[in-house]
């Protein structure tokens, strides 16, 4: 009796066991440290291969009466095997897209995948309250049209991460909180801000920069780090420094 009581326990223990155990992501197979490179020459033909770059490959400038796309002019210089990440960074100056928009938006982001060695996409919108529907609604439509393995990734305020859930149903492999020239609203809650990420998806990555470092544990957390000056041999060395 004691025996089977034992054997019971053992199975339930497991069961919970599996129902707590994170499911495998498609974000899981980037890279531990990534660096940004917006729209400037970048030389990165250096870095070692397991070091990803996301890179902009486009703006999308977004206005209720039209959408222009602008691809990346400036070059960008990679090993053959360096992983990349294609960016592409929503502006709307002139108020949101008509909602007839959003579905060729979303093609054109998806695009981004079919760029040469490109392993992920990654969207960088700083939607505010009113803007998060149509952002969803983009989402939804990129995810549609990405390949099913491809990561989709997009940067998120520190506040997205902390004060509600509105990322949660979002189809996205990963949040990455920018902790980094943060508003005057987010910016006392910089130190502090790790702790209280509280939203599934912010928790696989952290985006820092070389001028604000994080004190960040080995090995917990994806570390995309953004550079205001070119980089050199020097500053890919800090870098790898804030990716312990």
């Amino acid at each position: 009796m004691a025996a089977r009581l034992v054997l019971a326990l053992t199975l339930m223990l497991a069961l919970l066991a599996s129902f707590d155990a994170r499911q495998p992501s498609p974000a899981d197979r980037l890279p531990r440290l990534v660096l940004w490179a917006w729209e400037r020459p970048v030389d990165l033909r250096a870095l070692p291969p397991d070091v990803g770059v996301a890179f902009l490959a486009q703006t999308i400038t977004a206005s209720p009466h039209a959408s222009i796309v602008a691809p990346r002019r400036q070059p960008l210089m990679v090993a053959p095997a360096t992983p990349l990440i294609a960016v592409t960074r929503i502006e709307t100056p002139g108020g949101e897209p008509a909602p007839g928009q959003v579905d060729d938006i979303a093609r054109a982001i998806a695009a981004t995948a079919a760029l040469p060695r490109v392993i992920a996409i990654q969207i960088d919108f700083d939607a505010v309250l009113s803007q998060r529907p149509m952002y969803r609604q983009l989402l939804h439509a990129v995810r549609r049209a990405l390949p099913p393995a491809m990561p989709l990734s997009i940067t998120a305020l520190a506040s997205w991460c902390m004060h509600d859930n509105w990322l949660d149903d979002l189809p996205i492999d990963e949040a990455v909180p920018m902790l980094f020239r943060m508003g005057s609203a987010d910016a006392p809650l910089r130190d502090t801000a790790l702790s209280k990420l509280r939203a599934p998806t912010c928790g696989g990555a952290v985006g820092t920069a070389l001028d604000e470092p994080l004190a960040l544990a080995a090995g917990r957390r994806r570390v995309y780090v953004f550079n205001s000056q070119p980089w050199t041999d020097a500053t890919i060395a800090g870098a790898r420094r804030l990716a312990p």
